[in-house]
């Protein structure tokens, strides 16, 4: 039974190790450095639509109220 347990750990260890090389080949500087204005993009896209979404609310509210 150990000595299953110890083949497989091997086997994992291997495969994190090839892992840990390809992360450490693709982190480049550029990808960290675009990080930020990456989330300032995603940040402004989430204020826009929150701002188109508060706009949609108050307009089918208005459209309950002609309703009723």
């Amino acid at each position: 039974m150990n000595k299953d347990f110890s083949e497989l750990i091997e086997c994992l260890d291997g495969k994190f190790a090839k892992i840990d090389a390809k992360l450490d080949e693709k982190s480049d500087k550029k990808d960290v450095q675009s990080l930020p204005s990456s989330i300032e993009k995603l940040t402004k896209s989430i204020v826009d639509y929150h701002e188109e979404y508060v706009a949609l609310t108050a307009k089918v509210d208005r459209h309950k109220k002609w309703f009723f």
